[in-house]
């Protein structure tokens, strides 16, 4: 029985290891590389972006509403999405990932500049019903040192970022009006991290960490609940300039900036379920614009000798 059963035993091995007399091939694997995999955005996708003057969550609901009109208006699938910061929103219209946005005409100017973004409607938020804003420059109240624009030569300001219009060109325009230059501060310096740097000017200022802060008239709203608003003043507010546009990243089909335009310049205050989202969006309306409408700007960044490039 046994040296029947051996034969087997041995032959049954020999056909499960074939390979073991023979030396294999080895595959080596460099775990030192890596490869980036890319998620494609989702095809037939129309990307909305508000450059980032709040945090995430302000633009978030500050702008639900009105993309959820603009899909059922349109018909298309509109997605919001979120950059971190002034630059990298330039950098994603220039790159085609921003096919929407909504900026201040400081980065405006600046993308029709880059990479030929071209305005199709302006927002109307001023008391006067106009489409236009303004800048604040803000100490704290108790500062004995700072009483008008001239006091504040030798002292820290903090600014929203450098591509900010009312967080900053306005202001220094308004500086350069009263003889003060960037040397004449002693430090200028803009709000750190993603989103949020309006209210961050703020806060920093109220902390005590800068002398000086320069904000868009309505933020000082925004951080009601954080701070006592009475700690705050403002020295002076800038004046005037061309409001917040929509814009259309080059190369985005006239049909779609058209259809989107249109829905825009549909809504109207005068419409309860409408004025709910124009309300959310702090907007009141909205008006046709063209590039031209612009210039005051390039005309200010010309005089304070920024360049677009």
């Amino acid at each position: 029985m046994l040296k029947t059963v051996l034969p087997l035993i041995w032959l049954s091995l020999a056909l499960l290891l074939p390979g073991c007399d023979q030396e294999e091939a080895l595959v080596k694997v460099d775990l030192g590389k890596k490869e980036q995999v890319l998620h494609k955005a989702p095809v037939n996708v129309i990307t909305y972006a508000y450059l980032p003057q709040y945090s995430h969550t302000v633009s978030y609901e500050r702008h639900r509403l009105l993309v959820d009109f603009l899909r059922r208006e349109t018909g298309y699938n509109i997605k919001q999405v979120f950059p971190d910061t002034f630059d990298q929103h330039m950098d994603m219209v220039g790159q085609g990932r921003i096919d929407i946005s909504f900026v201040n005409p400081f980065v405006y100017v600046t993308l029709a500049h880059r990479y030929g973004s071209r305005v199709f409607a302006s927002v109307v938020e001023g008391p006067d019903s106009s489409s236009r804003f303004r800048g604040q420059i803000i100490c704290r109240a108790d500062n004995p040192a700072i009483a008008t624009l001239a006091d504040c030569r030798g002292k820290r300001w903090i600014a929203v970022d450098p591509n900010s219009a009312a967080g900053y060109l306005y202001a220094l325009g308004l500086f350069y009006s009263q003889g003060l230059r960037p040397e004449d501060f002693a430090e200028i310096a803009f709000a750190p991290g993603p989103g949020g740097k309006q209210e961050k000017v703020v806060l920093a200022v109220w902390a005590g960490k800068y002398d000086i802060g320069s904000i868009r008239e309505g933020t000082l709203n925004v951080v009601g609940e954080k701070i006592d608003l009475n700690e705050i003043r403002v020295i002076a507010t800038t004046p005037w300039y061309p409001g917040w546009v929509y814009s259309a990243r080059a190369g985005l089909d006239p049909e779609v900036t058209a259809r989107i335009a249109s829905a825009l310049l549909k809504l109207s205050s005068a419409d309860k379920e409408q004025r709910r989202i124009l309300d959310a969006a702090h907007i009141m309306g909205f008006v046709p614009a063209q590039d031209r409408d612009y210039d005051p700007i390039r005309n200010l960044v010309t005089q304070v000798g920024i360049h677009l490039d």
